[in-house]
Formats: C-alpha cells, sequence, structure tokens
C-alpha cells in the first residue's frame, strides 16, 4: 500500500521537487498550505523542528517541513538561516554586489526536513543534506527558484541549479539528499 506523507509548504517549486523524490520511494505526497511558526535563529535545525511541531498541532496531521539556507563562505556563512528574508530583500542580485571582490566564492546549500506527528510526543525527527558549490559571477539560467541562478554545485559540468532540469539538480541537490533519507525512513517507520 502506497503510504501518503504532508508536506506543509506554500512553494510549488519545492513541493514539486519532493513529490518527485518520494515518489521514487512509492511515497505520495500531499501539499499542505498552512501558516506555521517560523522562529528566527541561527540553527536551520532549530527552525525546522519548530515548524514541524506547530504545523502539526495545527493540522493534527503527520506533517514534514523542509527548511533551507545558503552560506556563503566568504560572507561567514551569510545568508544562512536567513535566506528566504535576504532572497526576498536582496535578491541574487544583492549577493552578487556583496561578492564582486571575492575571489573565494564557496558555498554550500544546506537543508533540513523536520517530521511531527501529534500522535507521538516525540520531538521531530531530523535529516539533512549538504551540497558544496560555489557562487557564480553572473545569474544563469531560468528553472529553480531562489538563490538558483547563481550556485554551482560541484560536479554539476559548471552549471548553475537554474540552468538545470529538475531531474538533473536532484542528483546534487541538498534538498534531494534530505528528502531521500526521509523518504527511506518514512517508509520503515510511519
Amino acid at each position: 500500500m502506497k503510504k501518503v506523507a504532508f508536506f506543509v509548504t506554500g512553494n510549488i517549486h519545492k513541493f514539486n521537487e519532493a513529490r518527485k523524490i518520494l515518489a521514487e520511494y512509492n511515497v505520495a505526497t500531499a501539499m499542505l498550505n498552512l501558516e506555521a511558526m517560523e522562529i528566527q535563529d541561527d540553527n536551520l535545525e532549530k527552525i525546522a523542528k519548530a515548524s514541524a511541531t506547530d504545523a502539526a498541532k495545527k493540522s493534527n496531521l503527520p506533517v514534514f517541513v523542509e527548511d533551507a539556507g545558503l552560506f556563503v563562505k566568504a560572507l561567514n556563512g551569510f545568508p544562512g538561516p536567513y535566506s528566504s528574508y535576504v532572497y526576498r530583500t536582496l535578491g541574487t542580485k544583492g549577493i552578487l554586489k556583496l561578492m564582486q571582490n571575492e575571489k573565494k566564492r564557496d558555498a554550500y546549500f544546506l537543508s533540513v526536513v523536520a517530521f511531527s506527528n501529534p500522535q507521538e510526543p516525540l520531538e521531530p525527527k531530523c535529516f539533512h543534506g549538504k551540497v558544496e558549490g560555489k557562487i557564480g559571477y553572473e545569474e544563469r539560467g531560468k528553472q529553480g527558484f531562489g538563490f538558483d541562478p547563481i550556485f554551482q554545485p560541484y560536479g554539476g559540468n559548471s552549471k548553475t541549479f537554474a540552468e538545470m532540469t529538475t531531474q538533473e539538480k536532484n542528483k546534487y541537490s541538498h534538498r534531494a539528499q534530505a528528502l531521500q533519507k526521509f523518504a527511506r525512513w518514512y517508509r520503515l517507520h510511519a
């Protein structure tokens, strides 16, 4: 029997990526668009756990959330857990401007998937994914979302995430790694 996972997100791009990955593990994905609390913290796992716990209580369903951040080494890890806000306010052009005189352009994306079941008072279960890469010198590509046009994963033939199809991106993606770990666990434990 096929399992169903409830993904709390308002981001259709994240949902589509998750749906494709979880389908490979025979897990159907339903999108729940509800306002889950998002705390401000320097730790992605704490943010994801708080959101998952709140969403499970509000929906009374076993749910998962995903939180991710872009960590630029030359900027001391900025924007990190504040990536969504920084993207909305500065965008990719703002990050490129901050990086304009930087030679060392190493960066990484980190993803945390947190699962919470309101029937089990346990702390949410977390799954992590990380992809190393670098910040390009210009925006390239029309696929994906967020900082995808300026992030080039190592091993990705110098393509940005925005130049890759969803299938290509999922070979490298931090989100794909975390979701794959979640899907393997979910099939056995949910």
